[in-house]
């Protein structure tokens, strides 16, 4: 088993890591209901940064144009001693091939937690996979909030795993992952195991990433590889990772990236619970963000440069 906490040696404690985080789960919604699947909506600092560019489309590969059915299913895997139960939550019919999304959950929390928003991800046609940390997710064991750091390294064999199945004959997912086409977001714990995929364990396989009230706490800032768009959303009212940290991060980012701002935002549940004010706003910016990434969609970057609703959010404009 790879440990990455030699590569991080220096910028963290274990007192540091587990203040910084405790209770990072807890402002997260619990399970709600699953929505129904037939609704049809409307369609760095001293670190030179690349050229934007049009993440590239395909041949042949457009977004879809409605919303489609979706279907659930957990992969038993694990890397070595460490068990990674998958939740997957997938396009059900429709033209596939659908772009890849890893999710990573938070301290104490499980992929069911996020249900809502990643069943819209799916609905929107991107294949959402969220693996449970054996030792950070609620009921696992030990609680042990440093080994967010081998985190990246969990995720990262859940990508091996999972995109080995599009070429797997008689595999329910052969043929329909765009294995070409992949991103990585997390929320919280799982924000810094999503930045830590772009920095201290990188995954050259990712496209783009999407961090919900995260920051570097552990894996640094050191962005390496192929330019890869970044999304940042935070609560400037977080009382878990705060704000600052969270955009000093973001400052960070040598390559074409946003920030959605959230004046009166806390960690979890302005982000994540329908019926908030700014729920609407965190789902139709992730979910443009990710088709504009994966799919090439240019009207879903139209939209992003569009202002958000005045006092729910604001939006900085680096892509």
């Amino acid at each position: 088993m790879r440990d990455f906490r030699p590569a991080v040696a220096g910028l963290l404690t274990v007192g540091l890591l587990t203040t910084s985080l405790a209770g990072c789960g807890t402002a997260v919604p619990g399970p709600v209901a699953d929505a129904p699947t037939s609704t049809q909506p409307d369609p760095a600092a001293g670190q030179s940064a690349p050229e934007s560019a049009q993440p590239d489309q395909r041949p042949g590969r457009s977004a879809p144009t409605r919303r489609l059915d979706v279907g659930t299913r957990t992969l038993d895997l694990n890397r070595g001693d460490r068990p990674l139960p998958v939740t997957v939550w997938y396009p059900v019919g429709g033209d596939g091939p659908y772009p890849v999304v890893l999710f990573s959950h938070g301290l104490g929390g499980k992929p069911a937690d996020y249900r809502t928003v990643l069943s819209e991800w799916a609905a929107a046609g991107f294949v959402v996979a969220a693996p449970t940390y054996p030792f950070t997710s609620q009921g696992g064991s030990g609680g042990n909030a440093l080994d967010v750091l081998n985190q990246p390294a969990d995720a990262s064999h859940v990508l091996d795993e999972l995109l080995a199945l599009d070429g797997r004959d008689g595999d329910e997912f052969a043929g329909r992952l765009d294995v070409e086409n992949v991103a990585a977001a997390g929320h919280s714990a799982g924000g810094i195991t999503t930045v830590g995929l772009f920095t201290a364990a990188r995954d050259d396989r990712l496209d783009a990433g999407v961090v919900l009230a995260g920051s570097a706490l552990g894996v640094g800032t050191a962005f390496s590889g192929a330019a890869a768009p970044q999304l940042f959303i935070h609560g400037e009212l977080d009382e878990v990772v705060s704000y600052a940290s969270g955009k000093a991060a973001y400052d960070r980012v040598p390559w074409p990236k946003a920030m959605l701002s959230l004046p009166d935002g806390d960690h979890g549940q302005s982000l994540l619970r329908p019926g908030n004010p700014a729920y609407d706003v965190v789902l139709g910016t992730s979910t443009d963000f990710l088709r504009w990434t994966l799919y090439g969609d240019d009207a879903a970057r139209q939209r992003l440069a569009d202002d958000p609703p005045a006092g729910v959010a604001v939006f900085d404009d680096q892509l």
